[in-house]
């Protein structure tokens, strides 16, 4: 139904368009009798052979939706429906910011490509910690956080700190966003100086309450070794309790179904889907083996099918996420990829 009907619709009408039209029909199932019952039979399947434990945490399957779709952490458990076994909210910054201006997302079809300049648009903290508090999360819930845009760097440590604890006591784990390429100097944050103010605050931030709760750094597959084997020394030296391998990519490598032209008149923006797999895939298997396997990883970018997700756990990563395969191969890849990793 979603290839044949929904998407062939939804893929008329530009992406963020789509995507407003997506969840405000999913708040509608909210209120549909059996709706719920409906999804959760079609697209869940329990699975204890693959239930791990990762960073303390109990999972039930793998597989998760990576942040970025629900950016305001409204639906965390609408997609619990569709059989994750986390959600990442957000990126979140601790003030509501409207992000880069439209257009701002773009569909590659052909390559199964997005490229987005969103620039972290969200409602804020604030606002997500009302949904949490009213709706009880039924899944487990990563929160993804981030600087306000309008922060400069050398203050960045602050918005991190703040976001933290407004969040800490509604979230299970916490994955730091310093690698988002769509927001000026972001990606600066992922140099030593500023990446251990930032995580050193709040690893001592964390020892102040009294339930333990991960906090993983979330890293840009556009990193050049030296660079990214600072970080992994860093990170096991900190007490980090993971990384999130990778984010979208500057770069615009393997689009072959459009031309340079098109691709000059999109301009900046980060690029995920198919044509970031196996970026991001070497990406994951450079850190687990430089790290001798001690820092857990959850692998995203450009997971499109079952085999794309054996791929990743088979290359160090203890879990995975997907976004745009969600979006062209729809819901039902969930429990494709745990029916694969069953056999």
């Amino acid at each position: 139904m979603y290839k044949h009907i929904i998407k062939p619709v939804l893929f008329r009408f530009n992406p963020e368009t789509a995507h407003n039209m997506t969840f405000k029909a999913i708040s509608v199932l909210r209120h549909i009798p059996f709706a719920r019952s409906i999804i959760r039979a079609t697209y869940c399947k329990e699975s204890p052979s693959l239930e791990k434990e990762v960073f303390g945490i109990r999972f039930p399957n793998p597989v998760g939706l990576a942040g970025g779709l629900d950016k305001n952490g409204e639906y965390y458990n609408d997609m619990a429906n569709f059989g994750f076994g986390f959600v990442e909210i957000g990126s979140l910054t601790p003030k509501p910011q409207d992000g880069n201006p439209k257009p701002r997302c773009w569909r590659v079809p052909g390559d199964r490509a997005i490229i987005n300049r969103f620039g972290i648009n969200n409602k804020g903290v604030k606002n997500a910690v009302e949904h949490l508090k009213k709706n009880r999360p039924e899944i487990i819930v990563a929160a993804n956080i981030s600087k306000n845009t309008s922060s400069i760097n050398e203050e960045a440590a602050n918005d991190y700190e703040t976001a933290f604890k407004l969040l800490y006591d509604f979230v299970d784990m916490f994955v730091v966003n310093v690698s988002c390429p769509n927001v000026v100097g972001l990606t600066s944050l992922q140099d030593i100086s500023f990446l251990s103010d930032i995580v050193d605050k709040l690893l001592d931030l964390r020892m102040l309450f009294d339930t333990y709760k991960p906090i993983l750094l979330k890293v840009s597959p556009d990193l050049a070794h030296e660079q990214l084997d600072d970080i992994i020394d860093y990170c096991l030296r900190s007490g980090i309790d993971g990384i999130v391998a990778g984010n979208t990519t500057r770069s615009r490598d393997g689009l072959t179904t459009i031309s340079q032209e098109r691709i000059e008149e999109i301009g900046n923006g980060g690029m995920s889907g198919a044509p970031v797999h196996q970026k991001n895939l070497a990406l994951v298997k450079y850190i687990h083996e430089k790290s001798a396997g001690r820092l857990p990883i959850i692998g995203v970018g450009g997971i499109m099918s079952p085999e794309d997700a054996k791929a990743m756990l088979d290359a160090g990563a203890s879990l995975v996420e997907i976004y745009s395969g969600f979006i062209f191969e729809g819901p039902g890849l969930v429990k494709r990829i745990i029916k694969h990793l069953e056999k």
